[in-house]
Parts: structure tokens; sequence; C-alpha cells
């Protein structure tokens, strides 16, 4: 049995194009796969530890090899709970909006606190960084108003670089993505690229 975080960063609900891709996702895939377990995490309703000037010290604390102090190990510990949770999960599913050419602000918050040190990669004088997770797959279903483009003169997209480099960071390199954009097209024009984006990601459900 595997267990599938679903992290969503979404906040319209009812009227996001992400979350109603995921949610086909998610369908289709509790039917191919019965025995798995799934949880929704949803960015906007999770209480999150601060990542103030405390967790910064603590975290350079570790890589330093130094001793926390007492206000530093509790700011440590709440964030180390977080992390812990997401690395539990063999596979991830996350719906991500496009916001101002990057990731909406809970979603930066997320990974700023699950990106430990000790808990998804480590850094030394000799080795460098090096990756801590394993064997994990995850899939980015993405909107946005416009075309964007990634790389190249003009290159606007710093939504998908960010989540392939976040998650290669950590160790996952099987990602797939399905896209849907523009979203301000015509009505007819979205229906359209939502139809083929919902059945994106049943097919892939089968088999993810």
């Amino acid at each position: 049995m595997s267990k599938l975080l679903y992290i969503e960063a979404a906040p319209l609900k009812s009227r996001s194009h992400t979350i109603a891709v995921s949610q086909a996702f998610l369908d289709a895939y509790r039917t191919a796969h019965p025995s798995d377990e799934i949880e929704r995490l949803d960015l906007w309703q999770l209480a999150l530890p601060h990542f103030d000037a405390q967790a910064i010290e603590a975290k350079f604390a570790v890589l330093r090899g130094h001793s926390f102090t007492p206000e530093q190990l509790e700011i440590w510990e709440s964030l180390r709970r977080v992390s812990r949770h997401f690395n539990a999960a063999d596979k991830y599913v996350f719906s991500v909006p496009m916001w101002n050419f990057g990731v909406p602000y809970v979603l930066k918050h997320y990974i700023d606190v699950v990106t430990l040190p000790g808990e998804n990669w480590s850094w030394s004088r000799d080795a460098g960084y090096r990756t801590l997770l394993t064997g994990k797959k995850a899939l980015a279903i993405y909107a946005s108003a416009n075309p964007h483009h990634e790389t190249g003169p003009g290159a606007d997209d710093f939504q998908k670089p960010f989540m392939r480099r976040w998650l290669r960071f950590i160790g996952i390199e099987d990602l797939q993505q399905i896209t849907l954009e523009p979203t301000l097209a015509d009505p007819e024009a979205v229906a359209r690229l939502r139809a083929d984006a919902t059945e994106a990601a049943r097919r892939l459900a089968q088999h993810f």
C-alpha cells in the first residue's frame, strides 16, 4: 500500500481549474489503486510554523553541527513534524495556480518549512548538497491566466521551473505535469482545455 499526499495551493475551490483536474485525477486514482491511502492537505487551512529568525538560526545550527538553544529546539521540532509528515508520503499531487509568474505564497511557505537539512537533504564541506528522499514520484497540476515561457528572451514562467528544481533538490526526480492555460481565453476554449486536462489526469492516474 502506498500513501498519496494531495497538496492544494489553490484558494478558489469550486472555481479552481487545478482543483477540478486534481479531483478527477484523485477519483480515477482511488478506483485504480483502492488499497492506497489518499490524504488531502489544504494549505489555506493549515497553520504552519513561522520560518523566522529562530528557525533560520536552528537550520544553521544543524548545518554547522552546533547544539540547539532551548528556543531553537522548540521551533526545530515544530518544523520537523511538518517535514516528516511530508516525507512519509510515497506520491504527491500538487494543485498549483500561477501567481505573479510563480507559486502562491502558501505553497512557498510550506516548501520552506518542509525542506530541512537532515530530513530530506544534507550538506557537508566534502560532499556538498545531497538528496535524502528516494523512490518517490509527483504530479503537478498547473494553471495560468496566460501562456508563459520558461526559457529564452522574456522568460517569465517561474512556476514550473521552481517546482521542478525544488523537487529535484530533495530527491524527487519522477515528476509529471499537466498544464491548463490560458484560462483567460473565451469560455468555450477554456472548457475544451479543462476537458483535455481532465482526461489526461484520468489516464495518468491509472499507472501513477
